[in-house]
This record gives structure tokens, sequence and C-alpha cells, in this order.
């Protein structure tokens, strides 16, 4: 028995990749939330029917890994590029007009390598704009709910938990039933907290600080809306590869 499984409740929360580890094997259903990138980005190109295979990749992402090139052309898709480019990337508003059905391979250091990890456990990807409607669905799954907050490396690969991705966890939180871990306790007061004023607390950690420098203002502003969509990212397993895709909670 693990110490830091948070088996005895029905709601756990725990950060990154030994987050997956320990609770995914217990869970009924895991959520990965990566909210200034990766899930919202999945949740917006889900929302117009695109198709996304997540693809774990070093930190700094190189555009140019022959090995992700490899992949997108085995399966027919586009490969994102780094952000800023000229193509789709881990910024959501580069998602804004995807065409339907379009087949991307989108690699991250976070929300992907997590996603490629949670093995046979049904996963979904939450974030702000669909908190609501993702934790509904997933206590379709059962009574035993894993939220995992992704966070972000420093330079060294070494986790650095993130403002706004325990923001993110709490906001799923808010609307899951049963009883909460401690942790998950915490995420949920953390976002009754940020919830008066969410955008400008967004734009203000650091993480919003250092995409809004970049000229990525429009990812933080898209990343906080909240409970705006009925997407659903739901991660679904063939031979060869995983994809999230879109389903609408009814």
């Amino acid at each position: 028995m693990s110490f830091y499984n948070q088996s005895k409740f029905d709601i756990r929360c725990e950060w990154g990749k030994k987050g997956v580890e320990q609770l995914a094997p217990i869970s009924d259903v895991i959520i990965i939330v990566d909210i200034l990138s990766f899930s919202t980005c999945i949740e917006i190109a889900n929302s117009r029917d695109a198709i996304v295979f997540p693809y774990e990749s070093v930190f700094p992402y190189e555009p140019n890994n022959e090995s992700a090139q490899e992949f997108a052309q085995s399966i027919n898709a586009q490969l994102a590029t780094r952000r800023g480019g000229n193509g789709y990337s881990l910024s959501p508003a580069s998602f804004s007009k995807i065409p339907k059905n379009t087949r991307l391979v989108l690699p991250s250091p976070n929300g992907s390598s997590l996603s490629l990890r949670t093995g046979k456990t049904p996963t979904l990807a939450g974030c702000l704009r669909n908190c609501r409607t993702v934790a509904l669905d997933a206590m379709n799954y059962g009574q035993s709910i894993a939220v995992i907050p992704a966070g972000e490396k420093w330079d060294d690969g070494s986790l650095r938990p993130s403002f706004e991705d325990l923001i993110g966890a709490g906001a799923i939180i808010s609307y899951l039933q049963g009883s909460l871990s401690p942790d998950s306790q915490i995420a949920l007061t953390a976002y009754r907290y940020a919830q008066p004023n969410l955008k400008e607390l967004l734009k203000q950690c650091g993480s919003g600080i250092e995409l809004i420098g970049k000229g990525f203002e429009q990812d933080v502003d898209l990343a906080s809306e909240l409970d705006v969509s009925d997407c659903i990212p739901t991660l679904i397993s063939t031979s060869v590869e995983k994809a999230y895709t879109a389903k609408r909670f009814s």
C-alpha cells in the first residue's frame, strides 16, 4: 500500500508524472490538467472536431525532431510546430480555426507526456473552459476520480508546480461529488480564492507573465475563459497510438 495514493478518498489530486503513476491504477478515470497550453489546445481543437495525437517530447521541444516527424507521417497527420511558428503549436490561439477532421500530432513535455502514461485508465483533458462538463462526464466512469495538474518544468527538467494548473484542477474538483482528499481540498480552496479575479491572476502568475512577454496574451485570455465549452476531450487508444477526440456532454 502506498502512503501517497489518497485511496481513502473518492476525489484525488496529485502533480505530474508521479501523480499519474500513483493514481491511474486505482482510479476509474483520470483528468489531465495543463491550463496555459496542452489541455486548452486539446479542448479548442476537439471542439472543432479535430483529432489530436499526444506525443512526448523532451524540454525544450525541438520542432525538427525526426522521430516526431516520422510518427506523424506514419499516421497521416500534421506535426505541430514551436509556439509562435506559422502552424499549429502549443498556443491555444493557433487552433481557433483548425478544420474539422484535421489530424495533428502535438508534442509536449507535460500534458502529452502524462496522457501517454495513464495506461488503460479512461483519460480526459480538462481545463477552465470545460471544467464543468469534464467533471460531470468523469462521474459517469465511477466514484474514484484522479485530477492531475501537469505543472511546468524548470530548465533542469524538474517539476515546477504551477498556479494555473492548481487553479484548473480546483475548478474541475468544484463540480465533482464525493469525499475530497486534503490535496483536492487545497486545489478547491485555491480555485475559490482565484475565481472572482481569474483572468487577472492568470496574467500575473509566472507562466502568464512569460507568455504575455513573448506576445501570447491571447493564449492567456482563451485559457482563462471559465465554463464556456461542452467539449470533453477523451483519449482513445488503438494498437499503435492514442488520440484525443471530441465528446459532447448530454
